[in-house]
């Protein structure tokens, strides 16, 4: 069974990354106004173990010479002067169609600009292009499934999103940023799915609150006023003062939530307790505040 699966593996298409350097066409008339393919660059892939097997690249010169730039704003960018004596394409053709056909295509926005190059370039030398037996577009794959956390998706974003240095971009620099990148991106998602309540991105930690004993800031000042405003009868109920949330209780309050070290035994609490009661019903059936003040001090002398 394991040599079953070990054919079935070693059977299983290559992945081959790949891109493309060109022009960029002006309405000037240089080149023709559309794109020249300036450069090559692929690596083959094992599929089981993410390993580099083969590599190939190769600057091409352009049918129209003057569609490559005199200078280049990048500080290795290619130049026409790098290109004039390079391979024309039909010349790399069969190189190039030996790496791609029957395999696994995989690259940075391949399906809307590098697959689409090849298929026109073969067709200008007047030869069927290669087909791949799928494609991975990681522009598309990465967006879905890893987002936006890097920023925009480009190759040059995500790689100093992740420590990989600068995109050199010539081609096969950055097909093996590619793979570095790709490998970066799953490892986090599989991180993320193994712990998708502590890892995953934006995730937030709901601590349980569903201990009877657990009394918020909120909650209890709640309480307090509930009490406060339900407090009718007065030999059933204690009159508490709602304090605020930022300065503790007084001396001659009670809190639900608020304790602190009593200057007296815990044998006579109780009386003192009972003493404050009496004390606040006489004061709701009092209209002298000396009186009030009178009953306090006899209290606690």
């Amino acid at each position: 069974m394991n040599q079953e699966g070990n054919v079935a593996a070693s059977s299983a298409p290559q992945i081959v990354f790949f891109d493309l350097e060109t022009n960029v066409p002006s309405r000037c008339g240089s080149g023709g106004g559309r794109f020249h393919v300036l450069e090559f660059g692929a690596i083959v892939v094992c599929p089981r173990k993410l390993v580099e097997l083969e590599s190939y690249a190769t600057l091409i010169r352009p049918s129209d010479l003057s569609a490559a730039s005199v200078r280049s704003s990048r500080p290795e960018g290619i130049t026409r002067a790098a290109v004039a004596g390079a391979p024309t394409f039909e010349q790399v053709a069969d190189r190039i169609y030996a790496m791609l056909n029957g395999r696994v295509w995989a690259g940075h926005n391949i399906q809307r600009f590098d697959m689409v190059r090849i298929k026109e370039a073969f067709a200008e030398i007047g030869r069927p292009a290669p087909l791949p037996v799928g494609s991975i577009d990681s522009l598309g794959v990465l967006t879905q499934r890893f987002g936006r956390r890097a920023g925009n998706m480009k190759m040059a974003t995500l790689a100093e999103y992740f420590g990989l240095g600068q995109q050199k971009h010539r081609s096969l620099d950055d097909v093996r940023m590619n793979l570095e990148v790709l490998k970066h991106c799953a490892t986090v998602l599989f991180l993320e799915s193994s712990l998708p309540s502590v890892l995953s991105h934006g995730a937030h930690r709901e601590w349980p609150v569903g201990s009877s004993t657990v009394v918020t800031r909120s909650r209890s000042s709640q309480l307090i006023n509930e009490r406060f405003h339900n407090s009718s009868n007065c030999s059933n109920n204690v009159l508490t003062v709602p304090t605020p949330r930022k300065s503790p209780p007084s001396a001659t309050s009670s809190s639900l939530t608020y304790q602190r070290p009593l200057p007296y035994a815990r044998g006579s609490f109780g009386k003192v307790t009972e003493g404050v009661k009496n004390l606040l019903c006489r004061a709701q059936e009092t209209r002298s505040i000396t009186r009030l003040l009178r009953h306090s001090q006899s209290l606690f002398r």
